[in-house]
């Protein structure tokens, strides 16, 4: 039996939008020494064979899950105070969602499939973002 595929969901603290995102995600601070894009967390997933069966990593920015990127390894990493830490290696396409509401919560959770934002389809991927403001009060009222 194949093992059914998981997300995981996290905040990305400091960005204003997926654009400052992606800007900060091209530092070498946040690459692997492949160029990859990572996130490092204290935590080990511990449904990391789900999450490396297809899943993604879901964005909150400003209060709106608006994006996500495809998982594509976990890497152990080792911080200067010696803790090791695990290194979330992610797919540099950054795939737009419709925008849903996440209140605040301290490091990531995991994201059933069938809980995730979908996809944007590539027309409206392109679009102008809309204000984080606009975007949330839209989604509240369910129109996003």
């Amino acid at each position: 039996m194949t093992t059914r595929f998981t997300n995981l969901i996290k905040l990305s603290v400091g960005s204003e939008s997926v654009e400052s995102m992606a800007d900060w995600q091209t530092s070498r601070r946040a690459q692997t020494a492949d160029g990859l894009p990572r996130h490092v967390t204290r935590m080990w997933p511990k449904r990391s064979e789900a999450i490396l069966n297809g899943g993604s990593l879901y964005w909150v920015i400003k209060g709106l899950v608006q994006c996500r990127q495809r998982v594509l390894r976990l890497d152990e990493v080792t911080g200067e105070d010696g803790i090791r830490r695990c290194a979330i290696v992610l797919d540099p396409e950054i795939i737009r969602v419709a925008p849903s509401q996440k209140r605040p919560f301290q490091g990531w959770r995991y994201l059933q499939p069938e809980d995730s934002p979908a996809d944007l389809g590539a027309r409206r991927a392109s679009e102008d973002s809309l204000p984080p403001e606009l975007a949330g009060a839209l989604a509240e009222i369910g129109v996003l």
